[in-house]
């Protein structure tokens, strides 16, 4: 898309509380502009609760509702239920972290996607509890030092959201990047016109203190997590995946950059073994094997 297509108006506000270099502010600054006013947002206890600031002051240019940790999508649920007997029509959001999505949150969100209750939800996963201190989740890669994990590194992988959301038969599920906007505008957009059930999409979301890297760096880092392979930009429409982006070249691993291209710019792997930079290279390489079985499908 050019330039010129994407629309002027602004409904994340600058000034606000977020960090700077932050990912996540990014992202939503996107999401809204694909999304428009009318619309609804639900925000569990996350950043966002904190930087989007206090009514009748806060970032954020549309309704937005805080809520507790685990309720976003219950919560959700219940505006969409409202709007449909007040009969009202408007798009609900849930924005969520890693933690309230792939541990807190993640039983109010399957039961909303298997009665297909009509609203999207997006990750913004910056792969550990940012805003409680850097705490492990269950997004959070292997090796990455966190204060739960601060001497070896979580030495578990990390869980696989969107393929969890894909196994609950949605129309709409999709990753995307801060890095890459475009891509970003474009299935948030999407997302908005699939009426009619749960739409997942999980973006990854560099954080500069959690991540331990400059926040000049943040789209940079964003990229070389797709280039490198470690993130995969794809959507899965109707049953049907496609990769997307940067993406769509890289099934041929002559074509990924080594892993540690994205690591070594990272203070939370600063600690890894060569054996350890080789285990999240084999793990990256089967994921892309299993993407490949995917994509062999269609």
């Amino acid at each position: 898309m050019s330039a010129q297509r994407y629309p002027l108006e602004e409904y994340f506000y600058p000034g606000n509380a977020s960090c700077p270099g932050c990912g996540a502010t990014m992202a939503l600054r996107w999401v809204l502009k694909a999304l428009g006013k009318k619309s609804i947002m639900v925000v569990p206890a996350c950043c966002t609760s904190v930087f989007m600031g206090l009514y009748p002051k806060s970032a954020i240019g549309i309704p937005v509702l805080n809520i507790a940790f685990a309720a976003a999508a219950a919560a959700a649920s219940g505006i969409v239920a409202a709007l449909k007997a007040r009969g009202k029509d408007a798009t609900v959001l849930v924005w969520a972290g890693d933690g309230g999505t792939v541990d807190i949150g993640i039983q109010a969100l399957s039961g909303a996607a298997e009665r297909q209750t009509d609203f999207i939800y997006i990750c913004y996963d910056n792969e550990a509890y940012m805003n409680t201190g850097i705490q492990r989740s269950g997004a959070t890669p292997y090796g990455a030092i966190t204060t739960t994990t601060p001497i070896l590194g979580k030495r578990e992988h990390k869980k696989n959201m969107p393929r969890i959301m894909i196994a609950h038969d949605i129309p709409y599920v999709a990753t995307a990047t801060s890095g890459y906007p475009h891509d970003l505008f474009r299935k948030v957009k999407k997302a908005k016109e699939k009426r009619g059930a749960t739409r997942y999409i999980h973006i990854l979301a560099p954080c500069p203190p959690g991540w331990r890297f400059d926040s000049k760096l943040t789209v940079k880092i964003s990229r070389l997590a797709v280039r490198t392979g470690m993130w995969v930009l794809y959507e899965v429409e109707d049953g049907k995946f496609r990769l997307t982006g940067p993406s769509k070249a890289l099934l041929d691993p002559e074509k990924r950059l080594p892993v540690e291209e994205y690591l070594k710019l990272q203070g939370r792997f600063s600690h890894l073994t060569r054996e350890d930079i080789e285990e999240i290279q084999r793990w990256v390489d089967r994921q892309w094997e299993l993407i490949s079985k995917m994509v062999s499908k269609e």
